[in-house]
């Protein structure tokens, strides 16, 4: 009995675990660029008791990389990214982080930066200066961008390896654990100016799990009262037996 009141806590961990992931999700639903948060879980075996007993996993969270819907903004300085790749910014509180966050500005003095005052990097690492007299740039397919039909930068976009484990940064940004490459092929990658890609979230999905999940959590916790509830009355019925 004592084994099943293990089984249901460590079950109880684990869907908390996802609770948390959920709701994270929903409230980041219209956050442009934003990676959801999944979690992976399995069992642990115990061989300590008579016969192997199965326990949930507190769980492997990671980050999903499905592109979210991408939609039309008609801002100069706004771009979606097209396929698996991101944009690098440099961060002021976490370094170079990625991003498919495509919402951009220009400074007074010709500096592209996020709506977070990150600076966009080209391909080579380095902020892009435009001219903050030329007007609005135009942003190419492969991310050069020309203003008054002069070539004066290049967002560059990069690639992850899909065995990366990403850590989420500042606001929709990522730091991957192994070092990201420059995107040279861009007939599947590109950008899109005036557009900007949102959320991975599925908010109507997402709430379907957090319906299903608060059910599987009551349910356990019924389970885990009433295994309680058993387990003293016996110890009531042994004690008054004595």
């Amino acid at each position: 009995m004592q084994t099943g009141l293990y089984v249901a806590l460590s079950a109880q961990l684990s869907l908390q675990r996802r609770l948390d992931t959920i709701a994270n999700n929903v409230a980041n639903s219209s956050t442009a660029g934003f990676r959801a948060e999944e979690v992976k879980f399995s069992s642990l075996l115990s061989q300590t008791a008579r016969e192997p007993v199965a326990f949930a996993s507190t769980g492997e969270s990671f980050l999903s990389r499905k592109s979210g819907e991408v939609v039309r903004t008609d801002g100069p300085l706004d771009v979606a990214v097209g396929g698996d790749a991101w944009l690098a910014v440099e961060s002021p509180g976490s370094g170079r982080v990625y991003t498919r966050d495509g919402r951009m500005q220009m400074t007074e003095t010709g500096e592209l930066r996020t709506l977070t005052g990150g600076a966009v990097l080209d391909v080579g690492g380095a902020p892009i200066q435009l001219d903050a007299t030329a007007g609005a740039p135009v942003i190419a397919h492969d991310g050069t961008i020309t203003q008054g039909g002069r070539q004066v930068g290049a967002i560059g976009l990069f690639s992850i390896d899909p065995q990366a484990k990403l850590t989420r940064a500042d606001n929709a940004g990522v730091i991957p654990d192994r070092p990201a490459q420059p995107v040279i092929d861009f007939a599947k990658t590109g950008m899109h100016q005036g557009y900007i890609e949102r959320a991975n979230v599925d908010p109507v999905m997402e709430i379907t799990r957090l319906i299903s999940v608060s059910r599987a959590f009551d349910a356990i916790t019924n389970s885990l009262n009433e295994s309680e509830t058993s387990l003293r009355d016996a110890l009531k019925t042994l004690g008054s037996g004595s």
